[in-house]
Parts: C-alpha cells; sequence; structure tokens
C-alpha cells in the first residue's frame, strides 16, 4: 500500500463504513507529502494538537494556493456572503467569534445554552413520538436531521409559522454537501444555490425585523448588539446566523446518528445509560473521540516553512489534518479502538483545538446528551435492520445516510 494511494483509499466511499484502519496504516508515517505535489497529510495526535494551536497554520481559503485549493474535496458554495469566522484568521477571526460568543455563551450570555435544557427535551420527547408503534423507523429521516434544525430554530428566533420552510432550506442545503453520484451536478448546484438565496433573503428579512422590534433570540442580539468591538454589518449577521445552520446541524446530526449506532453495537453500555442517565456526559465524550462528527480538516494552509515529526512542511502547501485518526492514536490513548466512556483524560479531537475549537460544542453536547439518553430509555428493545448502515457520500461530514432501527414499541 503506497502513501500517495493511502488518501485516495480514504476519501473512496467504499471504505466509509470503517476507515479506522486506514487511518492506522496513515500513522506509520505521521506527514507526508500526496503525488500532486502540493499536500501534507498529518494523521497523529501531538502533532495534530500542535498545528491547530500553531499561529503559522491558516484557516483563510484565500491563502492557499491554486495547486492546493483544487485538491481539496468539494464544499459548500457561500454565494455573495462574506467567510465565516471559521474560514478566517486573526484578527478578523477574533473579532467576529467574539462577537457571536456575547449573545451565545459566557461570560456576557452564560445560560443561553442551559436555558434551552427543557425545551430541547420536549423537541426530543415530540419526535420519539412521532415513531409510532411502527416496527422499525429510520433515525436519520425522522429524528437525527430534524431536531438539531429545529433547535437552530430555536436558538436564533425563527418564528414557529416558519420553521417547516427553514426545514426545507437546510435539508436542501445539508444535500449539497453530500452530493448523490447519480445526480446531475449542475442541476444539484442550482437547486443548492436557490435555497441559499431563498434563505439569505428571508433571514435579511427577519433581521430588519428584529433590529426594529428585538426579542430575547440570538438573531436579535446579533443583528442589535453594540460591543467593545462595535456592530456586526449585515452581512456578518448573515453569514454568521447561515455558519449556525449548516455547521450546527450537519455536526449534530453525525454525533447523534453515529452515537445511537454505537450504542446498538454495544447494548451493555446502552442498558447502562437506559439505568444510568448521568452516563451521558462522559459517553458523549468518548463518542466524539471514538466516532467523531467531523473526521478531517482539509482547509489549511501554512504561512510559513513549518518542521513536523522531522519533516519540513513548505510555506503554502495545503495541509490536512486527519483528526479522526489522532483519536485513535495509541501513542495517546490506551486501547483507543474500544468504546469505553469511562475513559479518563479524554482530552479528543472531536471538536477542534485552537482558536477553532467547535463555537458550538456546549449545545451540541447538551443535544446528543438529552437525544440519546431519550432514545435508550424510551425504545423498548431495539436493534439495527442493517450494519454497516449505508454511509453518505462525504468524508469530511462522516456519518450514516439511512440508519434503520427496529424497536418493539415506546415506553412512556
Amino acid at each position: 500500500m503506497t502513501q500517495a494511494s493511502l488518501l485516495g483509499q480514504i476519501l473512496d466511499h467504499a471504505n466509509r463504513a470503517d476507515p479506522y484502519p486506514l487511518y492506522a496504516e496513515l500513522r506509520k508515517t505521521p506527514v507526508y507529502r500526496e503525488e500532486d505535489g502540493g499536500t501534507y497529510v498529518v494523521s497523529n495526535y501531538w502533532e495534530i494538537k500542535g498545528l491547530l494551536h500553531d499561529p503559522r497554520i491558516s484557516s483563510d481559503a484565500r491563502n492557499l494556493s491554486p495547486q492546493a485549493a483544487g485538491a481539496l474535496p468539494d464544499q459548500e458554495e457561500e454565494g455573495a456572503l462574506p467567510p465565516t469566522f471559521l474560514k478566517l484568521d486573526p484578527p478578523d477571526h477574533d473579532r467576529l467569534r467574539r462577537m457571536t460568543m456575547r449573545p451565545f455563551g459566557p461570560p456576557h450570555t452564560p445560560r443561553r445554552v442551559h436555558s434551552m435544557r427543557g425545551e430541547l427535551s420536549k423537541i426530543v420527547s415530540d419526535l420519539i413520538d412521532g415513531f409510532g408503534d411502527g416496527e422499525h423507523v429510520d433515525l436519520v429521516d425522522n429524528f437525527s436531521y430534524p431536531f438539531p434544525v429545529t433547535v437552530i430554530c430555536r436558538l436564533l428566533g425563527i418564528p414557529r409559522e416558519d420553521e417547516a420552510r427553514f426545514h426545507t432550506w437546510a435539508d436542501t442545503i445539508a444535500a449539497s454537501l453530500d452530493p448523490d453520484p447519480s445526480e446531475d451536478p449542475t442541476e444539484r448546484r442550482r437547486v443548492a444555490q436557490q435555497a441559499r438565496t431563498d434563505l439569505g433573503v428571508y433571514l435579511a428579512g427577519l433581521i430588519d425585523e428584529r433590529r426594529k422590534a428585538p426579542g430575547e433570540d440570538m438573531l436579535s442580539a446579533l443583528a442589535t448588539e453594540h460591543g467593545p468591538d462595535g456592530q456586526m454589518s449585515q452581512m456578518e449577521v448573515l453569514s454568521t446566523a447561515a455558519l449556525l445552520l449548516i455547521a450546527g446541524h450537519e455536526t449534530t446530526v453525525n454525533l447523534i446518528t453515529n452515537g445511537m449506532l454505537t450504542l446498538l453495537r454495544n447494548p451493555n453500555v446502552l442498558k447502562r445509560l437506559r439505568e444510568e442517565p448521568q452516563l451521558a456526559i462522559p459517553l458523549v465524550e468518548e463518542l466524539l473521540r471514538f466516532e467523531p462528527p467531523v473526521q478531517l480538516l482539509p482547509q489549511r494552509t501554512t504561512l510559513a516553512d513549518i518542521e513536523v515529526a522531522g519533516t519540513t512542511i513548505p510555506k503554502g502547501a495545503s495541509l490536512w489534518l486527519v483528526l479522526a485518526s489522532g483519536n485513535r492514536d495509541p501513542q495517546r490513548f490506551p486501547d483507543p479502538d474500544r468504546f469505553d466512556p469511562d475513559r479518563k483524560d479524554n482530552q479528543h479531537l472531536g471538536l477542534g483545538s485552537g482558536i477553532h475549537n467547535c463555537f458550538g460544542a456546549p449545545l451540541a453536547r447538551l443535544e446528543a446528551q438529552i437525544a440519546l439518553t431519550q432514545l435508550a430509555r424510551r425504545l423498548d428493545n431495539p436493534s439495527l435492520v442493517e450494519d454497516p448502515p449505508p454511509y453518505r457520500q462525504n468524508a469530511v461530514l462522516r456519518g450514516p445516510r439511512h440508519l434503520k432501527i427496529a424497536f418493539d414499541g415506546l415506553r412512556a
């Protein structure tokens, strides 16, 4: 197996169900150069951790050379919106992230996520009630997809009567991140761009309304907040709201779906969660290590020559960080291929690290804890209909496209 072919195998959908043996092979050479001449892949925990904290690593795709940019997997198009802070470097990144954090979490809004706990539980309960008494359910279509979109609607303050439209736009945009090879790519891009345009027009109108009559929701705060960094422009509010929708939605879908798949493969842990709901907190942390919703970060570039594990990565190179491989590094985690919710010192890379660590981590964690706890408690005798399930095409946002679960009924 050649090093140059290894990344291609990881990206190959045929290996999506279990890429971990390929990651183990990848870790034998912590840094290697792809045949395209511009891509360097880093796969071991400590090297990835260091690079995520290295100011010489840029997240701004505008710093990529044309050759390096051409080596990236397909990414979503953002139309006329400015880059989100995920795709910016300091100081622009720091300013926008601070402004977004003020209405979202500590120290200025410390209870935003905590105060949603009751609402999250109600949304989860209603979705599970919707399973009815059928013999099986597709967890993705009937639970994992609608749950985080509904949460984001409530967080932003989308009127209840508009939530169905918001769901449709979110589903269309999400589908564009995971293209079906049998679809016409031109038509797919057209439909996705139309959904982005419609969503942008809708949000722009809602932002104008909130500026005139702000409420308690996050969109009102983003639109009206005047802090030390000033006020967000209309386009910055739009871009940030779109980020909350796409990034918050896709990662949470995968976290919940991968989580339930893992629990059904480990029935002893599922039983423990049913009997010990407090297990949900360490269990979700282990899921973030064991089956992270974001497997790799392809959009990084070097701003200077950097030596990593004895290899010099030159300035301007495309850098891929394989987070899921680092999470299974035996030099960092004992017995890394074992799912262990009692694991100690679990400082995984499942939500990133450094200045770009997952902005929505507190909400994603809470969503997964509540969702998996209620699913474990309420589904009577659940089992997988198909294992492995069909996986999405996307290698970055890896997760099942469908997860059919058989069950005997619902507990109250």
